[in-house]
């Protein structure tokens, strides 16, 4: 039994190494906007490298077996709905904020409308633009071994051409 478990060891080792072909960076650059206008660049990304089993979130990594199938980066309306706080990106609250993650980009911002809109917010997911719901949103990022499969922004409607 030995034997045969040194060849196939051997037959392994001559294969060629595939796992780096599972590693990902995606560093996410952004910048935050405060009520005063100042800006701030901030960075909030996730990495995955499958051979040190390391998922890496932020500025932070944690020991996983396999990629997390999603994160969610939730967005929280301040009671006023003047401002929203947003745990990954800043200690406090902010107005608004522009994150670049890997090929997609988010946006928040305030603008008027002839409609009434909670806390006059518009949220846009790669150039198409939503609303909040509630004073609660998430932004669902979903992994695989590429890195971004797909990101969905939930707590919100779509912007139907009705509150421009």
């Amino acid at each position: 039994m030995k034997p045969l478990l040194h060849v196939i060891t051997f037959i392994g080792l001559l294969l060629p190494s595939y796992s780096a072909l599972a590693d990902f960076s995606l560093p996410g650059k952004g910048t935050i906007t405060y009520s005063t206008g100042i800006q701030k660049n901030f960075e909030f990304g996730f990495a995955w490298q499958q051979k040190a089993e390391q998922f890496k979130i932020g500025a932070k990594s944690y020991a996983m077996q396999s990629i997390p199938s999603s994160y969610s980066v939730a967005i929280t309306l301040s009671k006023d709905e003047s401002q929203v706080w947003v745990q990954e990106f800043n200690n406090g609250f902010i107005e608004g904020f522009n994150w670049q993650i890997g090929e997609h980009t988010v946006l928040l911002k305030k603008q008027k409308f002839s409609d009434r809109v909670k806390g006059d917010y518009v949220i846009e997911l790669n150039n198409r633009s939503y609303f909040f719901t509630r004073n609660n949103a998430s932004i669902v990022i979903n992994f695989n071994e590429d890195g971004i499969e797909t990101i969905a922004i939930d707590g919100v409607t779509k912007n139907m051409g009705t509150k421009n």
